[in-house]
């Protein structure tokens, strides 16, 4: 990431409590926990069609400013929360950090980039046309794969069983020791070091 004095970090799910637990909502999931580790509410703004948490900059030799989005959209139309607020407050792309649940990797590895397809993510995809670049952040956070491309949508529509719960939550404090990385713009050493742990 170039200099920045204000990031974006998005955690991509589906609103309401049917769809809390699934394994489409690894996104919000992973946003929520560094919320509460950092002592922040969520609050709901009509306007971005989102939920919004602000996490000031820790001290005042620090400069970043840190919002954290939850569309409350449904997933395939993320984008439009993220281009309005991104646009509002004039984020540039390259400081916008997309959490999402990704099919390609086994349950709790977590896995940074920059750029890139969707990967017949209906989120991205939806961020990828409203924003009209693929030149932003994401963290992938593996849930794993129904085996069968005809089953990934039931797939992803449920909750996971317990042992692929457990292995993605016991790898979400991972992320709290690599967010002032994150803040620091290092993020060569976030991706080292999530592939290390990860």
């Amino acid at each position: 990431m170039s200099d920045f004095t204000t990031l974006l970090i998005v955690g991509l799910g589906n609103p309401g409590t049917y769809y809390a637990n699934t394994r489409h909502n690894a996104g919000f999931w992973l946003l929520d926990h560094l919320a509460h580790h950092h002592n922040l509410s969520f609050r709901h703004e009509s306007k971005f069609q989102a939920d919004l948490a602000r996490l000031e900059p820790s001290s005042p030799s620090k400069t970043t400013l840190c919002w954290l989005l939850k569309p409350q959209t449904y997933m395939n139309r993320s984008g439009q929360s993220v281009l309005a607020f991104s646009h509002y407050y004039k984020i540039p792309t390259d400081h916008i950090l997309i959490l999402h649940d990704d099919l390609d990797f086994p349950p709790g590895r977590l896995r940074i980039k920059k750029g890139g397809g969707d990967g017949k993510h209906n989120g991205l995809k939806d961020i990828i046309s409203h924003l009209g670049t693929t030149q932003f952040w994401r963290l992938r956070i593996g849930i794993g794969h129904p085996g069968t491309g005809q089953d990934v949508a039931a797939y992803v529509l449920n909750p996971p069983i317990k042992e692929e719960e457990t292995a993605i939550l016991q790898k979400l404090p991972i992320l709290l020791d690599l967010f002032p990385l994150i803040l620091n713009k290092e993020m060569e050493k976030v991706t080292q070091q999530l592939h290390t742990l990860t």
